[in-house]
């Protein structure tokens, strides 16, 4: 998952040229809707597609009697066609779902319509804020979230000993007594110089690897902080490589570990008695919880789209946030929804790796969807690298990261 995270911001870090596009049109029924005919809406994605079915289905069915449908195509490299068929009504696509990390880029393209321009506010009451704000880039709201993820705390019942601690500390505590490096067992694993999977230590310190505005925070004190704090835990976590800790985890070399839901297949297979936690349900020393990354897979609206299909876009969205919808994706993908009410129906209430997302949502702060951040990871990551690896001082590494983040930044300008 952080391999494709990585992928999807440095895309996004490619020039944007001349908008163009060829070819036969990849579009549905252009008939209007004010006539007598259906309305097919084109939906672009990079996911998995099984998902997608899941989505196209359940909104299908909602859509029918208005004669509108939804039709989803895969583009591998999305970022790249939005680019080239983003301005292009012939042959580019109605709408697009994808994470919500890349809105930024898209919005300084100009090729999105609002969502607001075709439901009302009130009309997202029942969506989790977090969800609505990682859609949202400059005040304005270019996606409408579907479902979202974020790192979790994932133990083997059967070798955790007592109860899972309420406070970092204590969790520190615990590593310390139950980890021998040299033997190859651990308490606890986590990939420790990989910014996103820090980043609920960083938040929760309140520091920014960048800000809103796109500044670079890798050298204030709180940042600095927070990675002295980090870096206790690193010493207890062998070399933080994802392939190394996730067989570690499964050969149950390992008691537990920081991970997302691209794990539990793995997990499942090993045999693994497995127990999750919300990151949330963990406080750190300054009294502040743990405030991991959240991923949001949202769907924008290109901006030609508005004319001639805009009541068909605006019911479709509405079919989208539909709690059923949610429902249909928690119990047949695992995914956990953007709609607070489809957590009401049972059998999602009772998944506990979705609930423990949900509650995650307390505290997750959505991935920065601001262009500067596709420079930003490598900067973070040769700090973390620095400190944790190569015993770099923490304020010599803040000064020449930061500085190293400043010029890539100053560079996409």
């Amino acid at each position: 998952m952080k391999k494709r995270i990585l992928s999807l911001v440095l895309a996004a870090t490619m020039a944007v040229g001349t908008l163009a596009g060829c070819g036969a049109s990849a579009k549905g029924d252009q008939e209007s809707e004010k006539g007598s005919g259906p309305v097919s809406l084109t939906v672009w994605h990079d996911g998995d597609e099984a998902i997608m079915k899941v989505i196209e289905d359940t909104a299908n069915k909602e859509l029918e009697a208005d004669q509108i449908s939804l039709k989803f195509e895969k583009k591998t490299g999305l970022t790249d066609q939005l680019k080239l068929y983003g301005s292009d009504e012939q042959n580019g696509p109605d709408m697009y779902l994808y994470a919500h990390d890349s809105l930024g880029t898209f919005a300084e393209m100009d090729i999105l319509a609002p969502v607001t321009d075709f439901i009302a506010k009130e009309d997202e009451k029942d969506l989790i804020p977090m969800t609505v704000d990682a859609c949202t880039y400059k005040g304005t709201q270019y996606q409408l979230p579907l479902y979202f993820e974020s790192l979790l705390f994932m133990y083997n019942k059967d070798l955790w000993q007592g109860d899972v601690p309420d406070k970092t500390d204590d969790l520190l505590a615990y590593m310390e007594k139950h980890t021998d490096v040299q033997a190859g067992t651990y308490a606890l694993l986590n990939q420790h110089s990989t910014a996103y999977n820090v980043a609920p230590i960083i938040n929760g310190y309140g520091a920014e690897i960048i800000s809103k505005d796109g500044k670079a925070g890798l050298d204030s004190e709180v940042y600095k902080e927070a990675l002295a704090y980090n870096q206790k835990f690193a010493a207890l976590q062998g070399d933080g490589d994802y392939n190394t800790i996730a067989q570690l985890f499964n050969e149950g070399k390992a008691q537990a570990i920081i991970g997302g839901p691209w794990l539990v297949s793995g997990i499942k297979d090993a045999g693994i008695n497995l127990g999750i936690r919300s990151l949330s349900s963990f406080t750190l020393p300054n009294g502040k919880k743990l405030a991991p990354y959240s991923g949001v897979q949202g769907i924008g609206i290109l901006k030609y789209a508005e004319d001639g299909k805009k009541e068909a876009i605006g019911k479709a969205l509405k079919a989208l946030m539909k709690p059923e919808l949610g429902q249909e994706l928690a119990k047949q993908s695992n995914c956990a929804p953007a709609n607070n009410k489809s957590y009401e129906d049972q059998e999602v209430a009772a998944n506990e790796m979705i609930m423990a997302i949900k509650e995650t949502a307390e505290t997750a702060q959505p991935m920065p969807n601001i262009p500067q951040m596709s420079v930003m990871w490598g900067p973070a990551e040769e700090m973390l690298a620095a400190v944790n690896k190569n015993g770099t001082a923490i304020d010599e590494a803040a000064k020449t990261f930061q500085q190293k983040a400043e010029t890539a930044i100053k560079d996409m300008q």
